[in-house]
């Protein structure tokens, strides 16, 4: 299935075409950010583990359950995209100049599992360490957002990744994290 109409596709045609002539080492070094903003989301995942575990705190359980949550919410965006079968817009739309290179036939686009897992760490984060909001929250849209000017996910798409992630994560935190109970409730950091 191919979309070509709808606000989601006119918006990955302005967004993509907004970008069509940037330079090429600065589209090139951009196409890179999602990369980089999922290291930066593990690495606060990792930090937030370690002082958990360290300081004997829920933290350190709830890290290994945004790990699982993440694998989980992945899974789950890659049977979602067999079954929706949507194929990727730089294919619907290709004389469009994108930073990328458009993946291959059959490599389907909703939902996008760079979004997904974003959306997975970021909230994992939200919950164990609120702080760290401020950080997580906007590498998360970092990551969503570039997959799109990128020219390889309609908006729909990324936005689909960030709330499977998100649900996914938050859920499993919900329903399987350890509390702390010196107050009568519950508490992460």
């Amino acid at each position: 299935m191919m979309v070509t109409d709808g606000h989601s596709a006119r918006t990955y045609q302005e967004v993509v075409a907004a970008v069509a002539d940037t330079p090429g080492w600065l589209s090139a070094l951009a196409a890179h950010l999602p990369a980089l903003g999922l290291l930066v989301l593990l690495l606060l995942l990792a930090w937030t583990g370690w002082t958990g575990w360290r300081q004997h705190t829920p933290r350190g359980v709830g890290a290994l359950l945004v790990l699982a949550g993440t694998v989980l919410a992945y899974g789950l965006s890659e049977a979602l995209k067999l079954v929706v079968d949507q194929g990727r817009p730089c294919r619907a739309f290709g004389e469009l100049t994108i930073w990328e290179h458009c993946p291959p036939v059959g490599d389907l686009s909703f939902p996008s599992n760079h979004s997904t897992v974003a959306g997975a760490l970021a909230t994992g984060l939200v919950l164990l360490a609120p702080r760290l909001a401020l950080v997580a929250v906007p590498t998360a849209v970092v990551v969503a957002a570039m997959r799109v000017v990128a020219g390889v996910h309609y908006p729909h798409d990324v936005l689909a990744g960030l709330l499977l992630g998100a649900t996914i994560t938050a859920a499993l935190l919900v329903a399987l994290a350890p509390r702390n109970r010196t107050d009568g409730g519950r508490y992460w950091v």
